[in-house]
């Protein structure tokens, strides 16, 4: 079999790319990082036919080649660079049949680059309702290429498109226009200068925005040759080029694409108007929301208690199977316990993916981000920061990196410095697990209280964002705003086999990153829970029997045991290490187990469930499961540790403390300075402190 076949799909926001790219590459599929840049790139593979596979790149969204984000700039530099080695050997550009005349745009760009490209109308299936009648030959001619026309959601045109690729030899790679018309002399100066560099690859070079990555700077040695041309000018230029374009493209439309608008369908604008409206549509946010929290609560319940239960059972079933030893106590009472802590809220988690992959799916989504930004402008941040701030719920992480589209350096760095605030899919555990300790199981109006503190903890973060912001504004002094644009998406059902994909890649990746940490710090922490230096660990046995001789006790065997076990953690080398950081948490409501808990969670927001599962495990003979294990703790006065007090303390904290080390290293990559993210995890940490000290002390 000959080497895959390179092909790269390439389109505007929301047109079906990712629709397109799971449906030729199925789970053959990866997701990693473009080269030294924390850009998401997806590839995956796909059968074109007996001798032919294909490599699928699924190149980041852009409107146009004439970049103004980092995102944008990287599908650029793999077009223009052909010896990046993911230059591709066809172009698939994905247009939706709706917005065909400015997808087009993106096309006739890179069909000038000599490329060999593919244009596929998506969403054909919407063509009778939208009144829209296409001829392909007519439109193929016109524009000198090969169309697939295809409908993600019905499934049809996919194997069309195979069979285009698999003819990729027959593709065109003329030019769509000559660029030189824009200015012809100016061209034959470049011309003159730069003989063996093609033109529109010279003219791209010269006019990437300068504040992102750089575009081929090899191709473009000496800018003295084009320097009689002003910033300014340059762009009245490439205005120019623009009519020019789109020119040629009413020109083919002519040929081949009729609308009649009396058959189009107006009930988008009828929902619009009701889903932004400046009440309505926050009201339906909120209702959605609730709703959706609620869901979260009632659905997973089940399938948490039984995996709960499964990992009680396998750590009782591994004490009683395997002989006694170090090796059995590591799998059972650290292993075990310890991810067990974090596949328990597997359900949670999935189900808190579905809900927001359905609303991005429906196109809810660009809705929200659009009622939103009406909020965010007096606080000081840019419209483009709710996308970064939605994205949050996910993990900072990318949401930090979803920051590159705000141009204004000072809107942007405002944006990174609050984006943490923002409650992320790592909080969930800790949340779900102590709202469910703490927080009753009533009802008001239907909905249940645990529910409705979530969402008010969802609500919290996302209030201190802008709190946090507008204080930032003030102290940063931004003058210039930038202005906000976001296209809304047609209304449509959510593609189930989509909404798949994201719930299990995300799901995925949630317990295989957690997972990692999780079972590293499991190990660790039991390995200082069942060994110490001091004489009170080594005699345990001998102490507890004297303190119960002492009382005159009669305790049973099992108690006994417990007793031993629990003073065995206590003088361990975690309990000395919990004993020593106690008095900085004790004003909080917290116990030394908790405190080391709250300082390996930094590591990961879940660890703080793991953690104290593996700590309560360490010597545990009974079979309870984590939150039984978690509600039986209690005080030197036989009080229960987790109360409501210390409960809302936890919850506190961890709404504003910074989220985790990786969100620390990834601000530090953005703003390249260690300055804003030592001032991030200073006064969140400093916030989170107070807040849970005033929530325990008012509380108790």
């Amino acid at each position: 079999m000959s080497n895959p076949l390179k092909v790269a799909l390439i389109g505007n926001p929301n047109t079906g790319k990712t629709s397109i790219f799971n449906a030729l590459t199925g789970l053959r599929q990866k997701v990693g990082n473009y080269p030294g840049i924390t850009v998401e790139k997806k590839t995956g593979s796909c059968s074109l036919g007996p001798s032919l596979s294909a490599t699928i790149y699924d190149l980041p969204g852009t409107y146009s080649l004439n970049t103004t984000s980092l995102d944008e700039s990287v599908a650029v530099e793999i077009l223009l660079n052909r010896r990046d080695p993911d230059f591709p050997d066809v172009v698939v550009v994905i247009a939706d049949v709706e917005n065909l005349k400015r997808n087009l745009l993106l096309f006739t760009q890179i069909k000038d680059l000599g490329l060999r490209t593919v244009l596929v109308i998506n969403m054909s299936d919407r063509m009778k309702r939208l009144g829209i009648e296409i001829d392909v030959p007519a439109l193929e001619s016109s524009l000198d290429t090969r169309i697939a026309l295809l409908s993600s959601r019905n499934d049809t045109g996919i194997e069309d498109l195979k069979a285009i690729l698999s003819d990729y030899q027959s593709i065109s790679d003329q030019s769509s226009l000559d660029i030189t018309e824009v200015d012809k002399a100016y061209f034959e100066n470049l011309k003159t200068t730069f003989p063996k560099i093609d033109a529109y690859k010279l003219w791209l070079a010269i006019t990437q925005d300068v504040n992102f990555m750089p575009i081929e700077k090899k191709v473009v040695p000496d800018r003295s040759a084009f320097s009689t041309k002003s910033k300014a000018e340059l762009q009245k230029m490439q205005h120019r080029e623009t009519v020019l374009r789109y020119k040629h493209i009413n020109g083919a439309l002519k040929q081949g694409y009729r609308k009649d608008l009396s058959k189009a369908d107006g009930l988008q604008g009828v929902l619009d108007r009701i889903f932004t409206h400046k009440v309505f549509g926050y009201l339906i946010f909120f209702v959605i929301l609730f709703t959706m929290f609620q869901a979260i609560f009632d659905f997973s319940s089940y399938p948490m208690d039984a995996i709960d239960h499964f990992f009680a059972s396998a750590s009782e079933w591994i004490k009683a199977t395997l002989p006694s030893g170090v090796l059995t106590d590591l799998l059972a009472e650290g292993i075990v316990a310890g991810v067990g802590g974090v596949v328990i809220f597997i359900p949670q988690i999935a189900f808190l993916f579905l809900f927001i992959s359905i609303l991005e799916e429906s196109g809810y989504m660009s809705r929200v981000v659009f009622l939103m930004d009406r909020i965010m402008k007096p606080f000081g941040l840019s419209g483009k920061s709710v996308v970064p701030l939605m994205s949050g719920m996910a993990c900072a992480i990318p949401a930090v990196m979803a920051t590159r589209t705000i141009e204004n350096w000072k809107e942007r760095l405002i944006t990174i410095m609050v984006v943490p605030f923002t409650t992320c899919s790592a909080r969930l555990p800790v949340y779900l697990i102590i709202i469910a300790l703490v927080i009753p199981e009533g009802r008001f109006l239907g909905l249940g209280y645990q529910a409705l503190v979530l969402t008010g903890l969802y609500l919290l973060g996302f209030l201190a964002a802008i709190i946090a912001a507008a204080i930032l504004n003030r102290g940063l002094n931004i003058e210039r705003r930038s202005f906000f644009m976001i296209e809304m998406p047609t209304f449509k059902p959510p593609q189930l086999r989509n909404v798949a994909f994201t719930v299990f890649e995300k799901t995925k990746s949630f317990v295989l990153e957690a997972g990692k940490i999780i079972l590293a710090l499991s190990v660790v922490i039991w390995f200082l829970g069942s060994n110490g230096y001091s004489d009170s660990f080594k005699n345990a046995e001998a102490e507890v029997l004297q303190q119960i001789q002492q009382q005159g006790l009669d305790i049973s065997d099992e108690v006994l045991s417990q007793r031993i076990s629990s003073y065995k953690l206590e003088h361990s080398y975690i309990g000395t290490l919990g004993k020593m950081i106690e008095p900085v948490v004790k004003p909080l409501g917290y116990d030394w187990k908790i405190g080391i808990a709250v300082i390996t969670s930094f590591a990961a927001r879940e660890v703080f469930v793991g953690t104290l599962a593996t700590i309560y495990s360490v010597g545990e003979e009974s079979e309870s499961t984590i939150a039984g294990r978690m509600a039986l703790e209690t005080d030197e006065l036989g009080k229960p540790i987790f109360n409501l007090a210390s409960g809302v303390s936890i919850l506190l904290f961890y709404a504003f403390a910074m989220q985790c080390m990786s969100t620390i290293a990834v601000v530090r990559k953005e703003t390249n300075s260690w300055k804003w993210p030592l001032i991030q995890l200073g006064y969140m940490t400093l916030l989170a402190y107070l807040s849970a000290f005033i929530a325990y002390q008012t509380l108790i």
